[in-house]
């Protein structure tokens, strides 16, 4: 297939564009700056978000588009300004995208749109599935709401549409863990806040596989949830990362202290959604990594 990929050099998005090489895919990455970008086989870059851009024109005849554009909620202290960034960054790439499908004369059949379990909002007792309606409302379920709206849109164009829901996704040097385990590198970890918050994780190469497994399984449209099946506490959590680095998990970090030191950034860690991956797990996904201990055995062998 001719896949184009929004945020193809990111955290994700890196992951992404080696597997779909890998299964001889032709690859089209947007970025704001094709210089010093190697083309290689199967591998092109177009730039787009500059005035006088038109990727359209080299767009022509893509099966499908995927959006993982956006700041990462993980990039500093979330000041007014750095928040309007989050938000601005996801809504104005999703609206490019948009504006790109509407100009082809051949649409891509499938839109894949980065979104994330922050819909859902805060709760220690619910459980969320696809099912439940009603959003969040607090920043990033906000955040997300708009986002989803926006990417929804394409679906004027007749162009399937699915919004990835990512949970906490684990990697060894990018993404949220790294930070996790530092304290405990350091015989510094323990509990995080009260505890009984929930972490709905999910595995780099689930995430990745997927995104695969959206793209083949036509039937699949709307929110579907990247989270595992088993989701744990944030005390659990500890734990089980104490137990696979061979650290002690003893020292807590009271929710006070967090919130000082990351403002309305500490409701990452502080507070949580038990999220479930009922779509894909009803479409028959088979996840790599279902069990926390063995995904972070994996990152960390």
């Amino acid at each position: 297939m001719r896949i184009a990929i929004a945020g193809g050099t990111g955290f994700v998005g890196n992951a992404l564009v080696k597997k779909l090489l890998e299964k001889k895919h032709e690859i089209f990455i947007l970025t704001r700056n094709i210089s010093h970008k190697q083309h290689s086989k199967n591998l092109n870059y177009v730039q787009w978000l500059n005035d006088d851009d038109s990727p359209e024109d080299v767009l022509e005849s893509i099966d499908v588009f995927i959006n993982l554009a956006g700041e990462s909620i993980n990039s500093g202290r979330w000041t007014e300004d750095r928040k309007k960034r989050i938000l601005n960054s996801r809504i104005t790439a999703t609206k490019e995208v948009r504006r790109i499908i509407s100009r082809l004369e051949e649409k891509p059949y499938t839109l894949i749109n980065a979104s994330a379990v922050g819909y859902y909002g805060t709760s220690q007792v619910e459980t969320f599935t696809e099912s439940s309606r009603k959003s969040g409302t607090d920043f990033l379920a906000e955040t997300v709401r708009r986002w989803e709206e926006e990417a929804a849109k394409a679906e004027e164009f007749e162009v399937r549409t699915v919004f990835c829901r990512f949970g906490i996704i684990l990697e060894k040097n990018d993404g949220a863990l790294p930070r996790m385990a530092l304290p405990y590198k350091l015989f510094a970890g323990g509990t995080v806040g009260s505890g009984s918050q929930w972490v709905s994780w999910i595995h780099l190469d689930d995430a990745v596989s997927g995104i695969l497994f959206c793209i083949e399984h036509e039937q699949l449209h709307g929110p579907v949830n990247f989270t595992s099946p088993y989701p744990v506490t944030m005390k659990e959590f500890g734990q089980i990362l104490g137990e696979v680095l061979n650290r002690p998990h003893w020292m807590p970090a009271p929710g006070f202290a967090l919130k000082i030191a990351l403002g309305e950034m500490s409701t990452l860690v502080l507070e949580g959604q038990k999220v479930l991956p009922e779509k894909l797990q009803s479409f028959g996904y088979e996840f790599l990594y279902p069990e926390l201990k063995a995904a972070l055995s994996d990152i960390y062998k």
